[in-house]
């Protein structure tokens, strides 16, 4: 809490969202949507454009920043990789990741650390490849300082691969508004920075499942694409790639169909826009 009448500032903005990812958790953990009985496998949580573009990971190291559940971390681990590390800051997140690997058969290592204190929290080491996304960068104020992390965490020739949702995606708002026409997209939220944090007061997540209990605010900023690509060319990396798609891991509109690799898009008759990017930098050898 802040006193009245004074903004918070951004480290307790950070320590607001970390409660909030806490108060998030169990009721991610039981609900349908993460569907951590088994209804789904960790592949599901990737396009399969994204094994393309990452290749083999025999051999190599990940590090998965913002891991939350720790849901993709363990795909890594499935597709082969030498030795995979989630980390995040939310200690609830982190301790139902370690319960969910217990027993597994895999190099698997959950870490609780904000994505800022990383370098130090994982002792130095680097690694081949840095991923990050679907929800992660809308929760950081400073991309620059972020991608300098980041290619400080990885080895010469290592991959920083980042996909998110689309900032049109996050434009166009969490779910249709009351009234709106059936399959109707609206902007109604900003696809630029510049206008600071977007404070937000809900006791709802974005998946199924009871309210939260307690700690409902939370904290996001606003970057476009642009945003993304200058901060990891600032830090030194080069950008290797950079792809957009109209797919999605879950219907995040009601008219949206199910393609045969699991994923949604809109239908024929809607819009064509991008949904999620992908943006793959490596740091030179």
């Amino acid at each position: 809490m802040t006193p009245a009448g004074r903004e918070p500032t951004v480290p307790e903005m950070l320590r607001a969202n970390e409660r909030n990812w806490d108060a998030r958790t169990p009721v991610h953990a039981t609900s349908d949507f993460y569907g951590l009985d088994g209804s789904r496998s960790p592949a599901d949580w990737f396009a399969p454009f994204e094994w393309e573009d990452l290749g083999d990971l025999h051999g190599r190291t990940v590090l998965h920043l913002q891991c939350h559940l720790g849901t993709e971390t363990r795909a890594f681990a499935e597709r082969g990789a030498a030795h995979t590390v989630g980390l995040d800051f939310s200690g609830e997140a982190i301790a139902q990741a370690r319960r969910l690997a217990a027993g597994a058969e895999r190099s698997l290592e959950f870490v609780r650390a904000d994505v800022h204190d990383a370098v130090a929290a994982l002792d130095g080491r680097r690694f081949d490849v840095v991923y990050t996304g679907k929800g992660a960068l809308c929760y950081l104020p400073d991309l620059a300082r972020w991608a300098q992390i980041a290619h400080t965490l990885l080895r010469p020739g290592g991959v920083l691969y980042v996909v998110e949702f689309h900032p049109l995606l996050n434009s166009l708002g969490p779910v249709p508004q009351p009234g709106e026409e059936q399959g109707q997209l609206r902007l109604h939220r900003d696809y630029l920075g510049g206008r600071g944090p977007v404070r937000s007061d809900s006791a709802h997540t974005y998946t199924d499942g009871p309210p939260l209990l307690g700690a409902t605010v939370s904290y996001e900023w606003r970057h476009g694409i642009g945003d993304a690509v200058q901060a990891v060319v600032g830090a030194g990396l080069r950008v290797a790639g950079l792809r957009e798609t109209d797919l999605l891991p879950w219907p995040r509109f009601p008219s949206m169909r199910r393609e045969e690799n699991g994923w949604w898009r809109l239908p024929d008759d809607a819009p064509k826009v991008p949904l999620m990017f992908a943006l793959r930098g490596v740091r030179p050898a």
